[in-house]
C-alpha cells in the first residue's frame, strides 16, 4: 500500500516542476492585460450574477457523482448481496464497466465538441435508462448477461464526460474557478454523500431500487439535453 503514496509524491514534484514550465491559457492572460478580473471576492459575484450556472452545474454534479456511485462503486457489492454473485466475479464485471466508461468519456466529451453537449445529455441519458434497467432486471433471471451488460451500462455512465464541456462554458473566464469549483464541491458534498443512504433505502423496498435512482438521474440528463438545445436555439 505504501507504494501508490511513493508514486504520488514522484507525481506531486513532477506536477510543480511542469507547473512551472506552462503558460496562463489566452483568455486569462488577456484578461490580465485589460485588468478585468474581478476585484471583489469572486465567490460573492458567482452567487449574485450567475445563480442560473451555479443550479445546472450543481445538477450536472449530481448526475456525474450520483452515476459513479451508484453504477460503478456500489454495484459490485449489490451484484454479491443481491444477485449473488463471487466477488471475484463481480469486481471482474466492474473493472469491464470502468475500462468502457473511460472510453465513453471520452467520446462524450469528443462528440459534445463536435455536436453540442444537448444532444450527448439527450442520446446518452436514455441510452444509460435502457442499459441500466435491462441490467438490473434481466441479472437475477440471465446471469451470463452480466458482462456485456455491465460493460454497456457502464459506456453510457461515461455520459458524465460531457459536463466538464458545459460547466466550463457556464461561468466566464473572471470569475470561472469560483463558479466551477463551489458548484461542483457543494453539490458532490449533498449528492455523493446522500446518494448512498438513499439507495440502500430503496433497496429494502425492492433490488431494482438501484435502478430506479439511475432512471431519475437519467431523466434529469435528458431533461439538461433538452435545455441546452433550447438554449442554443
Amino acid at each position: 500500500w505504501r507504494i501508490p503514496f511513493l508514486l504520488g509524491g514522484v507525481f506531486g514534484l513532477m506536477s510543480v516542476y511542469l507547473r512551472r514550465l506552462l503558460h496562463e491559457t489566452p483568455v486569462f492572460a488577456e484578461l490580465q492585460l485589460r485588468k478585468a478580473l474581478a476585484e471583489e471576492v469572486p465567490l460573492k459575484a458567482v452567487l449574485r450574477d450567475h445563480r442560473g450556472a451555479v443550479a445546472l452545474s450543481m445538477l450536472m454534479t449530481w448526475l456525474l457523482s450520483a452515476g459513479i456511485i451508484v453504477v460503478i462503486l456500489m454495484t459490485p457489492t449489490i451484484l454479491q448481496t443481491i444477485y449473488g454473485f463471487p466477488a471475484a466475479t463481480a469486481l471482474k464485471a466492474n473493472s469491464l464497466a470502468i475500462v468502457f466508461l473511460s472510453v465513453g468519456c471520452i467520446a462524450a466529451g469528443a462528440l459534445a465538441d463536435r455536436f453540442g453537449a444537448g444532444w450527448v445529455f439527450l442520446l446518452g441519458s436514455a441510452g444509460l435508462l435502457v442499459s441500466s434497467w435491462t441490467f438490473y432486471h434481466i441479472l437475477g433471471s440471465h446471469p451470463e448477461v452480466l458482462f456485456p451488460l455491465y460493460a454497456v451500462t457502464g459506456l453510457f455512465v461515461g455520459t458524465i464526460g460531457a459536463v466538464p464541456y458545459v460547466m466550463v462554458k457556464a461561468f466566464p473566464p473572471m470569475v470561472r474557478f469560483s463558479g466551477l469549483s463551489f458548484s461542483y464541491n457543494l453539490a458532490y458534498a449533498i449528492f455523493g454523500g446522500l446518494t448512498p443512504m438513499v439507495v440502500t433505502f430503496m433497496l429494502k423496498s425492492s433490488p431494482m431500487g438501484p435502478a430506479w435512482y439511475v432512471a431519475i438521474l437519467c431523466g434529469l440528463g435528458m431533461a439538461i439535453g433538452v435545455f441546452l438545445l433550447t438554449r442554443k436555439r
